[in-house]
């Protein structure tokens, strides 16, 4: 028998799952794990989604498998808890399921934030696991003061609410040795989701449009940072924290009370098994994760005008009520900009870059007023991890552009990074 746990990574593999596999298989370096399952719903081979090349590199390592399969169904789920032969049952589960697409509907969300993540709790539950940590993500209504894990701040729209919802209903799971880390806003080489690696490319368009790069509000929104290395090593962490103190000793040292938010329509929660009602809510061991660099707008966009060249600045009052007159029709026109230049810088460069995984496209929630504003010390306190980037600057985003133009998924017309 191991003395090493045995893994599994549930979704995710557009966030933090290729990551987080990298951090316990490395490369150059004694594995931390006897042998990890990635289970996803994308084929790797051919590859229905951005891999990177490192998790290239990665998934050739014996001690990991991926499987592809839909955690939706049930039997599934059961199935992807089994450990194929010679592994020690998993005792790690990193579950870093959920739809982060911005503007899906309730019912999807529903479906496949909450529901998914309650059963998937259930089975974890059911198998004894040591440690179950969940990945969550900044979809809530912070201002601009830094908020902590005890403050109620309420989710940020229609997926605010069901990733809430999903951490309230495992929570409410009897027996889930259940940890809850909540990322700022992630970046780093092989991201492509989160606000930052489309700001980057918003550089590289301003840089080719030889034009000034303006943000929308204000300098002092908050846009609070953590690299990808400390998320994974923070799951890490805080799995190792759960394991020997279990959740009833993890409720006492980090527990936070998860309160109640409705969705749009009541009528959503009607027969949703594990769905806990204003009143009776869970205790969460539940810990914040970011950089030290508590970064703005001002602060990230200055660093990205650095490494691109270009001048850098704020839309005036105008242009701000605008927006908040159409929204949607500003984010429309600021697409319809960026898309086509970035579409021809990708085309110029040699060879062409037919089909980029790195898309010129921002979604409405990065052009949103929506501040991402946390405190960082619990985790560091409590679980006593230690940042391995504490702050986000312009090396770090030359790092990512770097990683992306070694691949081909950068443009390097005329390129000067």
């Amino acid at each position: 028998m191991s003395s090493k746990p045995t893994v599994l990574i549930l979704g995710g593999l557009q966030t933090a799952a290729r990551h987080l596999a990298a951090f316990l298989l490395p490369e150059n370096g004694e594995a931390l794990v006897a042998h990890v399952r990635i289970v996803d719903k994308y084929s790797i081979v051919p590859a229905t989604t951005y891999l990177g090349s490192a998790f290239t590199e990665t998934i050739k390592n014996p001690l990991l498998q991926y499987q592809q399969a839909n955690l939706l169904v049930s039997a599934t789920v059961t199935k992807v808890f089994d450990a194929p032969e010679g592994w020690e049952p998993f005792s790690y589960v990193f579950d870093c399921t959920g739809d982060i697409t911005f503007d899906r509907a309730s019912e999807i969300q529903k479906d496949q934030t909450a529901k998914l993540a309650y059963s998937l709790g259930l089975e974890a539950a059911r198998r004894k696991v040591a440690a179950y940590v969940r990945l969550t993500h900044p979809f809530y209504e912070t201002e601009k003061k830094p908020v902590d894990e005890k403050e109620d701040v309420k989710p940020l729209g229609t997926r605010g609410v069901w990733w809430h919802e999903a951490m309230r209903m495992l929570g409410g799971i009897p027996n889930l040795n259940l940890a809850v880390v909540r990322a700022s806003s992630t970046y780093g080489p092989h991201s492509i989701t989160g606000t930052i690696t489309p700001r980057l490319t918003m550089g590289r368009v301003y840089q080719h449009l030889n034009e000034e790069m303006k943000y929308l509000w204000s300098g002092d929104l908050r846009i609070n940072t953590v690299h990808m290395d400390d998320v994974v090593g923070a799951l890490w962490a805080v799995a190792e924290w759960i394991r020997p103190i279990g959740r009833a000793k993890a409720n006492e040292l980090a527990g936070e009370t998860i309160k109640f938010y409705p969705p749009e329509k009541a009528s959503l929660l009607e027969g949703l098994e594990g769905h806990l009602p204003k009143g009776h809510d869970p205790t969460v061991p539940f810990f914040n994760l970011t950089d030290d660099s508590d970064s703005t707008q001002e602060t990230l966009g200055k660093a990205i005008a650095e490494l691109f060249g270009i001048k850098f600045g704020f839309y005036g009052f105008i242009a701000n009520t605008k927006v908040k007159i159409d929204f949607d029709h500003m984010v429309e026109e600021i697409n319809a900009k960026h898309v086509e230049a970035w579409t021809e810088v990708c085309m110029k460069s040699d060879p062409p870059i037919i089909s980029p995984v790195v898309q010129g496209y921002v979604d409405g929630y990065m052009l949103a007023k929506a501040n991402v504003a946390y405190k960082g010390d619990k985790i560091k306190d409590v679980a006593g991890y230690t940042l391995k980037r504490p702050k986000l600057d312009v090396q770090a985003l030359r790092e990512i552009v770097v990683a992306f133009r070694g691949e081909g998924n950068w443009p390097n017309y005329q390129d000067t990074v």
